[in-house]
């Protein structure tokens, strides 16, 4: 099925918006997870719980080293990669993050850019923009650029900024206190940490 693309494009985006979808996997409910992987683990976690302000729940691992193609046909990693700790972690009213630290003898260590294939942040909403950036400043906290806002497409009202974990994963915070643009036009909504 062909996607409209959802910039500003006024009426057509919205339209794709009001479109029901009903191509879906059966029983699926919405995500329980998203994962990622981190050079070091404790820094990951004390970082997600002192500065974020995450719940840490429980580790799982170690996985591997496996004698056969385990890794590779489960998890479509090198055969001789081991996971040698994942943590699971909630942020507030969110997807529960699981954090994992591998070894492998081909591991990637630079995190790939947003433009990359792959790219990806994770956005956290907050009530207050500048309350946010004033704090993840305090708390030495590289930002990127200064806060932006929407004034048109169905993210109309939502500012935005990115920041960088100190192991340089990419982290956004949003903030919408008066809804995004898109609601004025359907009565779909999509998931919100607010509700």
């Amino acid at each position: 099925m062909k996607r409209k693309h959802l910039l500003p494009l006024g009426l057509l985006a919205l339209s794709a918006i009001s479109a029901p979808s009903y191509a879906a996997m059966p029983g699926m409910k919405g995500p329980q997870h998203i994962g990622f992987t981190v050079p070091n683990l404790d820094q990951a976690i004390e970082f997600y719980e002192d500065v974020i302000g995450c719940e840490a729940f429980f580790s799982i691992g170690p996985f591997g080293p496996f004698e056969d193609d385990w890794m590779t046909e489960n998890l479509n990693v090198n055969k001789k990669a081991v996971i040698t700790l994942a943590y699971t972690m909630r942020c507030g009213n969110g997807s529960n993050f699981e954090i994992f630290e591998y070894t492998s003898p081909d591991q990637n260590k630079k995190y790939v850019k947003n433009s990359d294939y792959g790219g990806n942040h994770i956005a956290f909403y907050v009530e207050d923009m500048n309350d946010a950036v004033n704090y993840l400043k305090k708390q030495d906290v590289k930002i990127l650029g200064e806060p932006h806002t929407f004034t048109e497409t169905g993210m109309k009202g939502l500012t935005w900024v990115y920041f960088l974990t100190p192991w340089g994963q990419q982290l956004e915070i949003v903030s919408y206190p008066n809804g995004q643009g898109y609601e004025s036009q359907t009565e779909r909504r999509m998931w919100d940490p607010r509700d």
